[in-house]
């Protein structure tokens, strides 16, 4: 997530590849982004109020 923007992947439905995953969850350093949530079997990458508060509660 990026600001308002935000994009999801369902890997059971419609898997991408692992390059298009790698650039989303690794920064320009090469670690994982911050912050970093897992929240059951979804995983949150990044800040985005609006997610989170849907994600959570």
């Amino acid at each position: 997530m990026k600001g308002k923007k935000t994009v999801k992947f369902d890997l059971k439905k419609d898997r991408p590849n692992q390059a298009e995953l790698v650039r989303h969850l690794l920064g320009p350093t090469g670690n994982l982004r911050a912050p970093t949530l897992i929240a059951g079997k979804t995983i949150l990458v990044g800040f985005n109020e609006e997610v989170y508060t849907e994600q959570l509660l």
